[in-house]
């Protein structure tokens, strides 16, 4: 696969800036990944198939800081009566399903700035739909009441959070509230069941990132930990106040704006 130069040009200013976006975005219902990419394409140059492997990587840093903010839930795998276990296996067992072939498939179709820039936006204005969504029906079942349905279901939407500007978060979230799981059940799976996908990406895509250079790696980790981290709890309740439906709908109509050559 083609390595281009831009990758062993990235300083540690850009990597940083590339974690801080990762740590804060991952909170909110915006993808991080369409972020991530956008900045990428933007101000560092890199090629459209390569930010996908690098945008996928960020996820690292901010993966283990939901490991520390839910380290309690996660050590209860090891009690068989908890049902963490079922819940992660089932999720991420499906989201491989609807995973992988969104994967290769973008792999092969981000061949250019503005026609990543495009699908970004148009999956945005995706994600802006969905959104609105949950303020239908009211929610009430807890994480000790979800059935495996619920997880096939969430699992199977979660994949397609692999399209970059289809928030990963936002759609789990939409979905488990939809199934009339309550806003804090639905809000904790989502962040549970982020850890085996992320860990699963990056066996899928590992090599991809072998040129980025150690020491910018190791930036990117720390300042999407530290940022990650330290936003999580206020952004998600900022999340959980704010309409983000219009919001993603507006962005991904600037997006789309920014992908017709020559503007900007």
């Amino acid at each position: 696969m083609r390595r281009p130069k831009e990758w062993t040009g990235m300083d540690a200013i850009q990597a940083a800036a590339l974690g801080i976006i990762q740590g804060i975005t991952e909170w909110l219902p915006v993808s991080s990944e369409g972020q991530s990419i956008l900045f990428m394409i933007r101000h560092i140059n890199i090629s459209p198939e390569d930010t996908i492997s690098l945008a996928i990587f960020l996820h690292l840093g901010t993966m283990f800081a939901v490991l520390m903010k839910f380290r309690e839930e996660f050590l209860a795998i090891l009690n068989p009566n908890s049902g963490i276990l079922r819940i992660l296996a089932v999720t991420a067992t499906c989201s491989g399903i609807t995973g992988i072939p969104c994967y290769l498939a973008l792999k092969h179709s981000f061949n250019s700035g503005e026609g990543a820039t495009l699908i970004i936006g148009v999956m945005l204005i995706l994600t802006g739909i969905i959104l609105s969504l949950p303020s239908r029906r009211s929610a009430h079942r807890t994480r000790e009441e979800i059935t495996t349905k619920d997880l096939i279901i969430t699992g199977l939407v979660q994949g397609f959070a692999i399209l970059p500007g289809i928030s990963r978060s936002g759609v789990t979230i939409t979905t488990l509230l939809l199934r009339n799981v309550e806003q804090k059940s639905a809000l904790a799976i989502s962040f549970l069941i982020s850890v085996p996908v992320v860990l699963g990406a990056m066996l899928l895509d590992i090599g991809s990132i072998s040129e980025v250079q150690p020491v910018n790696i190791l930036v990117m980790l720390v300042t999407s930990f530290i940022a990650g981290y330290i936003t999580m709890d206020v952004l998600i309740r900022f999340a959980e106040r704010v309409n983000f439906s219009l919001f993603c709908i507006a962005l991904g109509a600037i997006t789309i704006i920014l992908a017709v050559p020559g503007v900007l």
